[in-house]
C-alpha cells in the first residue's frame, strides 16, 4: 500500500494525540518503522495494524478514528494543500460532490502508484445523494468510507453548506454514505480563489 496512507495516519496522531501516543501505537502494532515515507510502498497490513493499535491506545473505535482522520486531512493547517486540491472540484458543495467521481483518475495522474478507492455518486434527487466507495480490500473500503464522511463534513463547512451525513452500510460491492443537503447556503464559506498560489487559503 502507498506510504501516503501510513504517513497521513502518522501526521494525524502527531498533531492530535502527540508523539508519545504515536510511539505507543508503533509498539502495539509491532512495527520496526516509526517514520513513514510518503512515496514508498508498504505491506497492506501496516495501515490496518496502525489503526488497530491507535484504537487500543485511545480507547476509540476504528470507524470513529477514520472519520476524525478525514476531518483532519481537510481542516488541519498542516495539511492545507489537500483542502485546496478538493476545492478545485467546484464553486459550490453540490459541484464538489459531482467532482468526486473523477477523484480516482485525477489522483492517478498526480501520483501513478496511488490507488484510491473507486467512488460513485448517485443523485437521488436535488438534495439527496449516495456516495459509494469501493476497493478490492473490503477493510480498506470501509475505512475509507468513514474517512470520506469526515472529509465531507469538513468540506461542507468549508463551503458554508448545512449537510446531514451518515454511513449507510453496504450496497452491492460499495460501502455507502448518505448525503442530504439541508441548506447549501447556510453560512458564509471559507475564502477561496482558484487564482491563488498553492499554500494560500
Amino acid at each position: 500500500m502507498h506510504g501516503l496512507f501510513n504517513r497521513s495516519i502518522q501526521c494525524f496522531v502527531y498533531d492530535i494525540y502527540g508523539v508519545q501516543v504515536w510511539e505507543r501505537v508503533i509498539q502495539r502494532a509491532g512495527l520496526k518503522v516509526s517514520n513513514f515515507e510518503t512515496m514508498l510502498l508498504y505491506p497492506d497490513e501496516t495501515v490496518f495494524s496502525l489503526l488497530g493499535a491507535l484504537s487500543k491506545s485511545t480507547g476509540r473505535p476504528v470507524d470513529d478514528l477514520c472519520e476524525d482522520l478525514g476531518t483532519y486531512l481537510v481542516s488541519h493547517p498542516s495539511v492545507a494543500a489537500l483542502r485546496r486540491l478538493l476545492r478545485f472540484g467546484g464553486e459550490t458543495f453540490t459541484e464538489f460532490l459531482h467532482s468526486l467521481d473523477d477523484l480516482h483518475g485525477r489522483a492517478k495522474l498526480a501520483v501513478e502508484t496511488l490507488e484510491l478507492p473507486q467512488l460513485e455518486l448517485d443523485e437521488l434527487n436535488a438534495r439527496e445523494f449516495r456516495l459509494g466507495c469501493y476497493h478490492p480490500d473490503e477493510r480498506f473500503s470501509r475505512g475509507c468510507s468513514f474517512v470520506l464522511v469526515g472529509m465531507l463534513r469538513a468540506m461542507a463547512d468549508d463551503y458554508g453548506a448545512l449537510v446531514l451525513l451518515d454511513y449507510a452500510g453496504i450496497s452491492g460491492r460499495f460501502h455507502c454514505i448518505s448525503i442530504k443537503l439541508l441548506d447549501v447556503e447556510f453560512a458564509e464559506g471559507r475564502a477561496f480563489k482558484l487564482s491563488e498560489k498553492i499554500g494560500q487559503a
